[in-house]
């Protein structure tokens, strides 16, 4: 990756994980959500996402910028659990009969923090709420520096399809000096229970931590190659620590320098390639007959704030738990993030929403044409035009369509493009949030503070 190029564009721009970003959402009320969850029935695409946040983390790693609390004691983690079966009923009242469950995702936090039995209970309790269409993805993200094999076994016979194991490194040194622990069993051993029982495992990685170099992230990536799991996720690791107090502490250890964290993100690209990993939006790599990978040479990649998806997998989110995000066809709603008013306001009977976002008619254009680049890396102007029902022209006027900036964009070899095309080239690709801001109208004048690519 050319120096240049990284000095350029590796300026802080949104995720995209939704549009509007979530740092744009405003006050937003129960009664704002329950009017959007009973308008999402009418939608065009109104299969059922479920997400459930789990925020509590046995020990909290110090890079860690998730919506995450120290464990709790036993009987609040019982009380917040209640808490989120009470909120999936009363949601639930509101969700019209017909449609399927095509999504469950447990994130966190540690969600494999709980109880299994609990975990188990949640899952019986989403599914016995609508009927799921074939082959469900039901994933859940796991913390394995605390499952014994006895505790896989019993995760493994709890219904899910895929397993997302937070490795973030395999060296001792690293995961002690970001206060992560390591796994408890070989890693390799958990992949192989896991995919005795049928179902799907990727393996997260983060790059641009304390200690860790190209050439130890290179030998890192080696070795989870060989374990073949179906997906690997390498996570450039955003350094906010005006947001995130506890990463000051990671200042004070040094962090690798901007031109070593892009040779970690190649080194990993280049190692998974050569293992017959394909490349996937931001920072997934996926062997060639994943679902994603169909779908992305189909240009029917999908993403949400759970990951990406496919269409056959996409849905409504709806979200239960503290700072929990639902994402409907015409808004987003947030949940509150203080555990005990949340347990106490659903007790009562009442939704925990404190804030959301009302999208307007430009905005849900913009939102498709960001989708379609931060995704599957292209985009053709008509196609978009004619799944939303209006001309290309309007689409390009709500994103403020700029061709100096893309001709500029194709001159430093990120895109080619033409009047009813943009493709990303290879070398673009871990640039694609920069492609995609040029279509913001919200990022022409906002305060905001967004991470950097790389």
């Amino acid at each position: 990756m050319q120096t240049d190029i990284i000095e350029k564009y590796n300026r802080p721009v949104p995720r995209y994980t939704s549009y509007p970003p979530a740092n744009f959402f405003g006050d937003f009320s129960e009664a704002d959500y329950l009017a959007m969850v009973d308008q999402s029935n009418q939608a065009r695409q109104n299969q059922i996402s479920f997400y459930l946040h789990i925020p509590f983390c046995k020990h909290l790693c110090h890079y860690c910028g998730c919506n995450s609390y120290p464990q709790a004691k036993p009987e609040v983690v019982k009380a917040y659990v209640d808490a989120l079966h009470k909120e999936i009923d009363m949601v639930a009242q509101h969700i019209s009969s017909g449609r399927q469950i095509a999504q469950i995702h447990y994130g966190g936090g540690s969600p494999t923090s709980l109880p299994i039995e609990m975990i188990k209970e949640l899952n019986e309790h989403m599914l016995s709420i609508a009927p799921t269409i074939e082959r469900p993805e039901i994933a859940i993200e796991c913390h394995p520096g605390y499952l014994d094999a006895q505790q896989w076994q019993q995760l493994a016979a709890c219904g899910f399809t895929r397993y997302s194991l937070g490795v973030q490194d395999l060296r001792e040194d690293v995961l002690k000096t970001v206060n992560r622990r390591p796994s408890l069993m070989p890693v390799g051993e958990i992949i192989s229970l896991l995919h005795d029982s049928g179902a799907t495992v990727n393996l997260d990685f983060l790059y641009g931590l304390p200690l860790q170099t190209a050439d130890s992230f290179r030998l890192t990536i080696e070795q989870a190659a060989e374990w073949r799991p179906d997906r690997l996720v390498t996570f450039s690791y955003a350094h906010l620590p005006k947001l995130f107090p506890r990463q000051q502490i990671l200042d004070k250890v040094g962090l690798p320098e901007q031109k070593e964290k892009g040779r970690m993100y190649d080194v990993a690209a280049e190692v998974l390639t050569a293992a017959g990993y394909q490349p996937i939006g931001l920072d997934h790599f996926v062997l060639p007959n994943d679902e994603l990978a169909v779908a992305l040479s189909k240009g029917q990649l999908h993403r949400n704030f759970q990951g990406y998806c496919t269409r056959r997998t996409t849905a409504q989110v709806y979200a239960f738990g503290v700072t929990g995000i639902s994402q409907l066809d015409d808004a987003y709603a947030q949940n509150g993030r203080d555990i005990h008013a949340y347990i106490e306001t659903v007790n009562s009977g009442q939704l925990y929403v404190k804030r959301g976002y009302h999208l307007t008619a430009q905005e849900k254009l913009v939102r498709q044409v960001i989708e379609a680049l931060m995704c599957n890396y292209a985009l053709n102007w008509n196609d978009v035009a004619e799944h939303l029902g209006v001309s290309a022209a309007a689409v390009k006027e709500a994103c403020g369509y700029d061709e100096a900036r893309l001709s500029e964009m194709q001159a430093d070899g990120l895109l080619r493009y033409d009047a009813d095309h943009i493709d990303v080239n290879t070398c673009g690709r871990p640039f694609v949030r920069c492609v995609a801001a040029a279509f913001d109208p919200l990022m022409a004048h906002t305060d905001k503070q967004f991470s950097k690519p790389i």
